[in-house]
């Protein structure tokens, strides 16, 4: 057990750094932050003296370490537009990126998995073909494609709801629903999936054939089971609870981390950039990390193979 943990741990701290270093790498070939902070009109003189005072004219192998330096002792950076610390200002944009990703997260399990069960044990019937529908318009509609058609039903032409802002609670009805949606029809389509191959087995047919009532095959054998899956789609939600707000947020003019996550691109301002983005790995390596010690508890073969893998 502790070698399949070990491996785990190992793969989820490689990828945080590879995530890093292809960000790292990536936003210091994209342009120049201080021509995109002091503008073209800048004189050469005071462009020189910002690369240089944020060590912007170092060969960026000489960047790169200074950077992973600094993580090592807990320092992030410095946004080149305030000379706050770039995780002071992430961390004030977290309150209300979470006031709408938990919401649209708990709305997700409470919708997607009910109904792919429901579908599963109806297999054909109307109500199955209409959530696969339904699913299937989730899973493939853009989350922006989607905030724009609420926004156009349900601020434009009702007038019920305000199209953007954070001003009160009924602002966060519309991007919340946004988010909902696509991640209930995938947790539905996946629930379903799920539920079909695992009513297919033989030991659901011989607890039938048993005696068994239904309801208690369905209950103790087939969501038990079922269930692997479903936490590997529920560990994935959990580990984007972040970086998939930043579509939503823009759209809605939500002051949240991936709004500022926008921003700080448009700027280059790479210190918060690189923040951000250490932040969603950090993120979604824990969250599969999670997923890995679940399926380790849940099913001992998968711990058995994974620690020879």
């Amino acid at each position: 057990m502790g070698r399949y943990f070990a491996i785990r741990i190992g793969r989820a701290a490689l990828t945080i750094v590879l995530v890093v270093t292809f960000a790292f790498v990536v936003l210091r070939l994209s342009g120049d932050p201080a021509l995109m902070i002091l503008g073209p009109e800048a004189p050469p003189e005071v462009l020189a003296a910002f690369r240089k005072a944020w060590g912007l004219d170092d060969p960026i192998w000489a960047q790169y370490f200074d950077y992973f330096g600094a993580i090592a002792k807990g320092e992030l950076g410095r946004s080149m537009r305030d000379g706050r610390p770039a995780i002071e200002l992430v961390l004030e944009r977290i309150p209300a990126t979470l006031a709408l990703t938990l919401p649209a997260f708990a709305f997700k399990v409470a919708l997607g998995i009910p109904a792919g069960i429901y579908a599963a044990l109806h297999r054909g019937s109307g109500i199955d073909r209409a959530v696969m529908m339904t699913a299937v318009a989730g899973f493939t509609v853009p989350s922006f494609v989607l905030a724009l058609v609420l926004v156009l039903v349900f601020a434009v032409q009702l007038g019920w709801l305000p199209s953007g802002g954070q001003d009160s609670w009924r602002h966060a009805i519309l991007p919340i629903a946004t988010l909902s949606l696509g991640g209930a029809a995938v947790l539905a389509r996946f629930t379903r999936s799920a539920m079909l191959e695992v009513l297919g087995q033989p030991y659901i047919r011989t607890a039938s054939a048993k005696g068994v009532p239904w309801r208690k095959v369905v209950t103790s054998h087939a969501l038990p089971n079922a269930a692997i899956p479903t936490v590997t789609i529920l560990g994935f939600m959990v580990g984007t609870l972040i970086a998939g707000a930043v579509v939503v947020e823009s759209v809605f003019a939500w002051p949240g981390v991936g709004r500022l996550l926008v921003v700080a691109v448009a700027n280059r301002d790479l210190a918060v950039v690189q923040c951000i983005l250490l932040l969603v790995a950090m993120t979604m390596v824990t969250s599969n990390l999670i997923v890995d010690f679940l399926y380790g508890f849940l099913d001992p073969r998968l711990r058995t193979k994974g620690a020879h893998a």
